[in-house]
């Protein structure tokens, strides 16, 4: 296994939009596996192949206290149930050093191949649903801070940047 390059905000290759895996190989497999390595190592509970420079629609999740619950979400796809809207604190693996509040749909269905290229659903709740969701925007080139006001997004560019100068 090894540790990735986890891009970071501003890089315009965040905004790249991640194509369809047709069929799952052993290279996807290695990839979730780094991929994980890599979120763990972070630490994080979620990362989008987007986020390692990769545009296909892969992303690993674990939001398990023991970090022991891998999920591996491949060719992910998100319907929404219903209206109930629900703010959560997020932050972000290519935002670091930064939160702040998103409202998301609050029930939600995922469809997704696993790491065997087996189809499944969950419906993911609370923590689980509103990580799926972030990653699934991340495969689609958008960030949490696109939910965010200009004024917040300028900052955290200029903030960012100038720490990257650094």
């Amino acid at each position: 296994m090894a540790l990735l390059e986890i891009l970071e905000f501003p890089d315009p290759r965040l905004r790249t939009k991640a194509k369809p895996i047709g069929s799952v190989s052993d290279r996807h497999r290695q990839l979730a596996d780094d991929m994980l390595e890599t979120m763990y190592d972070a630490p994080g509970i979620g990362l989008a192949a987007t986020q390692v420079d990769v545009h296909e629609r892969l992303i690993v999740i674990d939001v398990s206290s023991e970090r022991n619950d891998p999920l591996v979400l491949i060719n992910p796809e998100v319907t929404v149930l219903g209206h109930e809207m629900r703010s959560y604190e997020e932050g972000c693996l290519s935002v670091p050093e930064y939160q702040d509040t998103v409202k998301r749909p609050a029930n939600v269905q995922v469809s997704a191949l696993d790491r065997h290229g087996k189809p499944f659903v969950i419906q993911p709740d609370e923590l689980l649903a509103v990580c799926v969701q972030h990653e699934i925007d991340h495969l689609n080139g958008k960030l949490f801070v696109d939910y965010l006001s200009s004024l917040k997004r300028q900052r955290l560019r200029s903030k960012l940047k100038k720490r990257q100068r650094a």
